[in-house]
C-alpha cells in the first residue's frame, strides 16, 4: 500500500496562501535539502488546479534554461502528475492527468497500487489536503514552519471544524529558525479532565 504524503510552508500563525510573498527569505540549503528529500524523490504528484498551474508555469522553463534547478524541475517534470480540478483541463506539462471521479474514492485506489517505497507527495493544494485529512486517508503532513505572522490569508486548518489530533514523527531546526515538522494523523485522545491533568503537575 503507498504512503499519501503531503508537504506545506506554513507561517507562525497557520497561514498557507501565497507562500511566495513571504517564503524565499527563509530559503537556505537546509530547506533545498529538505524539499528535495521529499518532492525531489516523489514519482508520482498529486496537486490541485492552482498549485498545479503554478508549478507549470515556472518548472518547465526552469528545466529547458538549465540553471542550477534545472535537476529538481526535471524530476518534477518526470513525475506523475495527477491533477485534482472540477473542470477539464488542457495540460502543457508532461505526464499529467487529471483524477478521475470522487476524490476519496480515487485517492482510495492510488493508496491500494502496488508500493514504490516512494510516497504520493501532495505539495501545497490545501484544499486536497484538507479533504484526504478528515477522510483518514492522509498518512504524513510535513510542514515547513516558517517563524513569520503573516496575519492575513489562508489558514490550514479552519475554524468550526471537527480537530485533527497529530502525532510528531520528527523536527528539525535551521538555521533561519524554520522548523521542519513530520506529523502523522494519530488516534483521538481518550477523554480527561482538568482533575487529571493535575495530577501530572510537577508538586511543590
Amino acid at each position: 500500500m503507498r504512503k499519501i504524503n503531503a508537504q506545506l510552508f506554513i507561517s507562525l500563525d497557520g497561514v498557507v496562501e501565497a507562500p511566495d510573498q513571504w517564503h524565499f527569505p527563509y530559503f537556505n540549503e537546509e530547506m533545498g535539502a529538505a524539499v528535495d528529500a521529499t518532492l525531489g524523490r516523489a514519482d508520482t504528484l498529486l496537486l490541485g488546479r492552482r498549485t498545479y498551474d503554478s508549478f507549470a508555469g515556472a518548472w518547465p522553463d526552469r528545466e529547458a534554461a538549465g540553471g542550477e534547478d534545472a535537476p529538481f524541475a526535471k524530476v518534477l517534470g518526470d513525475a506523475r502528475k495527477i491533477v485534482v480540478s472540477s473542470g477539464p483541463l488542457d495540460f502543457t506539462w508532461r505526464n499529467c492527468e487529471q483524477l478521475a471521479g470522487d476524490l476519496t474514492t480515487a485517492v482510495t485506489a492510488l493508496k491500494n497500487e502496488p508500493d514504490t517505497d516512494a510516497p504520493v507527495w501532495i505539495s501545497g493544494s490545501v484544499s486536497v489536503v484538507r479533504q484526504l485529512m478528515a477522510a483518514g486517508l492522509l498518512d504524513e503532513l510535513n510542514l515547513l514552519l516558517h517563524p513569520i505572522a503573516v496575519r492575513s490569508g489562508l489558514r490550514l486548518f479552519e475554524e468550526g471544524e471537527p480537530s485533527i489530533p497529530l502525532e510528531l514523527v520528527s523536527a528539525e531546526t535551521f538555521r533561519t529558525g524554520v522548523l521542519n515538522l513530520f506529523y502523522a494523523v494519530a488516534a483521538a485522545p481518550g477523554e480527561g479532565t482538568y482533575e487529571d491533568a493535575r495530577t501530572h503537575l510537577p508538586q511543590h
